[in-house]
């Protein structure tokens, strides 16, 4: 089966962001956080991690700013409750960190950090923010849903946390 979205994940990757699922939109788009809510591209550029906005379609440009994407469930799309039991593979995202090992793996959303933390590595969330669970030597941080749907929890500082420390490790090199 193909996967909705196609991964970026490249050798060298500073941090690697996690979603549950690729939405409708960005299914039909075949580009990530492409919802017209989604405030993804918008965090990005205003916590620098991006120089400029980035349209959706743009994405794979983030490889070369030390970013990859990808999504937990990739056979499957829509909202959270629309996916099957099945869909998330998390067997499959510890083969891609353990191959990549990217400095950082970053979900956008609680459910998907939760069911690969618990599932993964036996821990909860502890908050948003740094967990204190890691994969080898890449550390894991769970932020707020960028998802229109989940504006109600919204808060930019885990991601301006996330960027700062993103930020230290692309000056180290």
């Amino acid at each position: 089966m193909m996967s909705v979205l196609l991964d970026l994940i490249e050798p060298g990757l500073k941090t690697l962001f996690c979603g549950s699922a690729a939405s409708t939109t960005s299914a039909r788009r075949k580009a990530y956080y492409a919802g017209p809510g989604n405030q993804f591209w918008s965090i990005l550029q205003q916590t620098c991690m991006t120089p400029r906005l980035f349209e959706p379609k743009e994405y794979r440009l983030l490889a070369d700013l030390g970013i990859g994407l990808t999504d937990l469930a990739k056979q499957e799309f829509g909202m959270d409750e629309d996916l099957s039991t099945a869909a998330y593979d998390v067997q499959g995202l510890i083969k891609k960190v353990e191959n990549a090992r990217p400095h950082i793996l970053a979900f956008t959303g609680k459910r998907p950090a939760g069911i690969f933390l618990l599932e993964a590595l036996g821990a909860g969330i502890t908050n948003y923010g740094e967990q204190n669970s890691s994969i080898g030597d890449t550390r894991i941080f769970v932020l707020p849903s960028p998802s229109g749907a989940a504006r109600r929890w919204w808060s930019s500082e885990p991601w301006h946390n996330l960027a700062t420390t993103h930020k230290t490790l692309r000056e180290k090199g």
